[in-house]
Parts: C-alpha cells; structure tokens; sequence
C-alpha cells in the first residue's frame, strides 16, 4: 500500500507531448463547435454581431484528412498594417485535432484573453499558440459568435482587401501550373 503513496508524480501527469495533442484535440472539437469548417465550401466567412468586431474565416483548402483555415478579425493592425490577430490553422479530421501553424496578437486580444508569451523553443511556441487559440475561441463563443452567426463574404473584409492567402499556397500553385505548362 506504501509503493502507491510513493509513487512517483510525474507518472499521475500527463507529458508535455500528451498535454498538447490534447490541446489539439480540444481546440478542434472548439473550432468544429464554433464555426463548423469541416462543412463549409472554399472561401471566406464573415461573423457578424453588434460590437464592431467581425470575424473572418478563410477555409483555404481541403484535402482527403486536413483543412487549412485562416482566422482572424476584419482590421488592420495600425502598427504592423497586417491583420491580426491571426491564426492560420490545420484541421485533421481523422485525428479530430486542430494546429496551429502560425499565429499573431495585438494588444486588443491580449488585453481581453492575455498575452501570447514568447517561447524558449519549437514546442514551448506550439503549445503557446494552442492555448492562445483555445482562450480566442473560447472568447468568441462567449461573445456570441457561432456558425449562425457565420456568412459568405464573397469579396473579403471589404471590397480593396482579396480573400487571405498564405505564401505557400500560392507559390505551389504557380509551381504546379508552371509544370503543367511544361508538359502540354
């Protein structure tokens, strides 16, 4: 009976490994909750309530087990004349896990949900963002956004700014066509 009492802690807690593959895990079924993605066609999305403060949703492409999204609200960053805050995610549904790959704060965010620490490495900064991105959508879901609060926005945030695109969808696009070119 002693053996038990004098086991030892860190077998009672899960590792840091566990500990974000289930914070992946929780911020998929958050997002899948909230905004419902794995349903929703190509395209940009626009939540919309009372306070100014609409939410984008870019679902920027599908494949067989993952969706690439990008979340962010409709301004601009007065300092870094970028939107944010922003995260671009990857959804797994065979895995119901939701990364994120890459993520920004502004001061607005920070004051409501707090501040995204910097990070000593790789996985300290993944398990940062995932829980910036569980306390975002958390916040969201308190302040009434949800799938029906959710429309397609044809255009983007407003008619001078394009749907979101991430770098590396456009350069393998254009490597794609370019090989494509090459062969006919």
């Amino acid at each position: 009976m002693m053996s038990v009492v004098l086991a030892p802690s860190h077998s009672l807690l899960p590792s840091r490994f566990a500990w974000l593959m289930g914070l992946h895990a929780e911020n998929y079924h958050r997002l899948a909750r909230l905004f419902a993605p794995q349903d929703l066609a190509l395209g940009s999305y626009v939540s919309s309530l009372d306070d100014g403060l609409d939410v984008r949703l870019d679902v920027l492409e599908r494949h067989r087990y993952t969706l690439d999204l990008h979340l962010t609200y409709c301004f601009v960053d007065s300092q870094t004349g970028e939107q944010a805050p922003s995260a671009q995610l990857r959804m797994y549904h065979d895995a119901h896990m939701a990364e994120v790959l890459d993520c920004r704060a502004d001061r607005r965010l920070i004051r409501a949900i707090g501040p995204l620490q910097p990070a000593r490495d790789v996985f300290q900064r993944r398990i940062r963002m995932g829980s910036f991105l569980n306390r975002w959508l958390e916040y969201l879901a308190e302040q009434g956004h949800s799938i029906g609060t959710l429309e397609p926005s044809v255009v983007g945030v407003a008619p001078s700014e394009p749907p979101f695109q991430p770098p590396h969808v456009g350069a393998t696009s254009a490597a794609i066509a370019g090989k494509e070119g090459h062969r006919g």
